[in-house]
Protein backbone atom coordinates (compact mmCIF):
# COMPACT_ATOMS: atom_id res chain seq x y z
CA UNK A 1 0.00 0.00 0.00
CA UNK A 2 1.39 3.05 -1.05
CA UNK A 3 1.81 6.36 1.57
CA UNK A 4 3.03 9.92 0.98
CA UNK A 5 5.91 11.33 2.45
CA UNK A 6 7.74 14.78 2.32
CA UNK A 7 11.17 14.48 0.74
CA UNK A 8 13.35 17.67 0.42
CA UNK A 9 15.78 17.74 -2.09
CA UNK A 10 14.55 14.85 -3.34
CA UNK A 11 17.30 12.37 -5.30
CA UNK A 12 20.34 14.42 -4.38
CA UNK A 13 23.05 13.86 -2.14
CA UNK A 14 21.39 16.06 0.32
CA UNK A 15 17.93 14.53 0.45
CA UNK A 16 16.08 14.80 3.76
CA UNK A 17 12.72 13.59 4.97
CA UNK A 18 10.18 15.79 7.08
CA UNK A 19 9.79 14.49 10.36
CA UNK A 20 8.66 15.75 13.70
CA UNK A 21 9.86 15.67 17.12
CA UNK A 22 7.81 15.16 19.57
CA UNK A 23 8.20 14.15 23.69
CA UNK A 24 11.90 13.20 22.62
CA UNK A 25 10.90 10.90 19.23
CA UNK A 26 11.21 11.66 15.75
CA UNK A 27 8.23 10.82 13.94
CA UNK A 28 7.69 10.72 10.05
CA UNK A 29 4.45 11.13 8.70
CA UNK A 30 3.04 8.90 6.30
CA UNK A 31 -0.20 10.30 4.53
CA UNK A 32 -2.21 7.86 3.33
CA UNK A 33 -4.16 10.87 0.81
CA UNK A 34 -1.60 12.81 -1.59
CA UNK A 35 -3.88 15.52 -1.63
CA UNK A 36 -3.49 15.72 2.42
CA UNK A 37 0.58 15.54 1.63
CA UNK A 38 0.54 18.11 -0.81
CA UNK A 39 -1.72 20.70 1.88
CA UNK A 40 0.91 19.83 4.71
CA UNK A 41 4.19 20.54 2.24
CA UNK A 42 2.48 23.91 1.16
CA UNK A 43 1.96 25.01 5.38
CA UNK A 44 5.68 24.24 5.24
CA UNK A 45 6.21 26.32 2.57
CA UNK A 46 4.31 29.12 4.21
CA UNK A 47 6.51 28.93 7.40
CA UNK A 48 9.34 29.61 5.24
CA UNK A 49 10.83 25.98 4.50
CA UNK A 50 11.81 25.24 0.91
CA UNK A 51 8.78 23.40 -1.17
CA UNK A 52 8.99 19.76 -0.06
CA UNK A 53 8.27 16.90 -3.01
CA UNK A 54 5.75 14.73 -2.01
CA UNK A 55 6.68 11.14 -2.71
CA UNK A 56 4.73 7.53 -2.92
CA UNK A 57 6.25 5.19 -1.79
CA UNK A 58 5.13 2.03 -0.29
CA UNK A 59 4.30 1.52 3.39
CA UNK A 60 6.08 -1.43 5.03
CA UNK A 61 9.08 0.13 3.30
CA UNK A 62 9.04 2.96 5.14
CA UNK A 63 7.70 1.62 8.19
CA UNK A 64 11.01 -0.65 8.14
CA UNK A 65 13.16 2.72 7.57
CA UNK A 66 12.23 4.09 10.30
CA UNK A 67 12.56 1.26 12.73
CA UNK A 68 15.80 0.80 11.54
CA UNK A 69 16.06 4.82 11.77
CA UNK A 70 14.96 5.01 15.60
CA UNK A 71 11.83 7.18 14.19
CA UNK A 72 8.16 6.36 14.48
CA UNK A 73 6.49 6.21 11.41
CA UNK A 74 3.14 7.61 12.10
CA UNK A 75 0.28 6.67 9.68
CA UNK A 76 -2.40 9.85 8.72
CA UNK A 77 -5.72 8.16 7.06
CA UNK A 78 -7.95 10.00 5.04
CA UNK A 79 -10.45 12.20 7.10
CA UNK A 80 -8.14 12.43 10.19
CA UNK A 81 -9.41 14.55 12.74
CA UNK A 82 -6.88 14.95 15.66
CA UNK A 83 -7.75 14.67 19.24
CA UNK A 84 -5.25 16.32 21.35
CA UNK A 85 -2.56 19.21 20.32
CA UNK A 86 0.07 16.32 19.83
CA UNK A 87 -1.98 14.86 17.00
CA UNK A 88 -2.65 18.27 15.37
CA UNK A 89 0.65 18.34 14.44
CA UNK A 90 -0.30 15.46 12.19
CA UNK A 91 -2.38 17.66 10.38
CA UNK A 92 -0.44 21.48 10.49
CA UNK A 93 3.15 21.79 11.09
CA UNK A 94 4.21 23.57 14.77
CA UNK A 95 4.12 26.92 14.81
CA UNK A 96 8.37 26.82 15.54
CA UNK A 97 10.31 25.10 13.03
CA UNK A 98 14.44 23.76 13.41
CA UNK A 99 17.00 22.51 10.85
CA UNK A 100 18.47 19.45 12.22
CA UNK A 101 21.31 21.29 13.40
CA UNK A 102 19.67 23.01 15.75
CA UNK A 103 16.68 20.56 17.21
CA UNK A 104 18.55 19.59 20.06
CA UNK A 105 18.59 23.43 21.46
CA UNK A 106 16.42 26.57 22.32
CA UNK A 107 17.39 29.68 22.55
CA UNK A 108 17.90 29.48 26.36
CA UNK A 109 20.06 26.40 25.91
CA UNK A 110 17.43 24.06 27.00
CA UNK A 111 16.49 20.83 25.53
CA UNK A 112 13.69 20.74 22.99
CA UNK A 113 11.00 19.24 25.06
CA UNK A 114 8.98 18.70 21.48
CA UNK A 115 7.10 20.32 18.99
CA UNK A 116 9.71 21.00 16.44
CA UNK A 117 9.88 20.10 12.90
CA UNK A 118 12.93 18.38 12.26
CA UNK A 119 14.18 18.45 8.93
CA UNK A 120 16.70 15.59 8.49
CA UNK A 121 19.23 16.40 5.81
CA UNK A 122 17.35 19.34 4.51
CA UNK A 123 19.19 22.82 4.50
CA UNK A 124 16.42 24.67 6.33
CA UNK A 125 17.37 27.40 8.64
CA UNK A 126 15.63 28.03 11.92
CA UNK A 127 12.18 30.15 11.54
CA UNK A 128 10.00 31.96 13.55
CA UNK A 129 6.67 30.99 13.68
CA UNK A 130 3.38 33.09 13.12
CA UNK A 131 2.77 35.69 15.60
CA UNK A 132 0.77 33.06 18.41
CA UNK A 133 -2.25 35.00 20.44
CA UNK A 134 -1.40 32.37 23.29
CA UNK A 135 -5.68 31.42 22.69
CA UNK A 136 -5.79 27.68 21.82
CA UNK A 137 -9.56 27.51 19.82
CA UNK A 138 -7.70 30.78 17.86
CA UNK A 139 -4.92 29.24 17.23
CA UNK A 140 -6.83 26.09 15.94
CA UNK A 141 -9.24 28.20 13.80
CA UNK A 142 -6.00 29.96 12.40
CA UNK A 143 -4.77 26.64 11.11
CA UNK A 144 -7.78 25.62 9.77
CA UNK A 145 -8.14 28.75 7.80
CA UNK A 146 -4.58 28.39 6.40
CA UNK A 147 -5.61 24.32 5.38
CA UNK A 148 -8.41 26.24 3.32
CA UNK A 149 -5.50 27.83 1.69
Amino acid sequence: MPVHVLLFDAGSDNEGIHSLELNGTTVVLLFEDRDDAERYAGLLEAQDFPLPTVEALDRAEMEQFCVQAGYEARFVPVGFLPQSPEERLLIAPPEKNMDVTGWEEREDGEAQAGGATLVSGAAAAPQDGPISSGDTELEDFRRRLEGLL
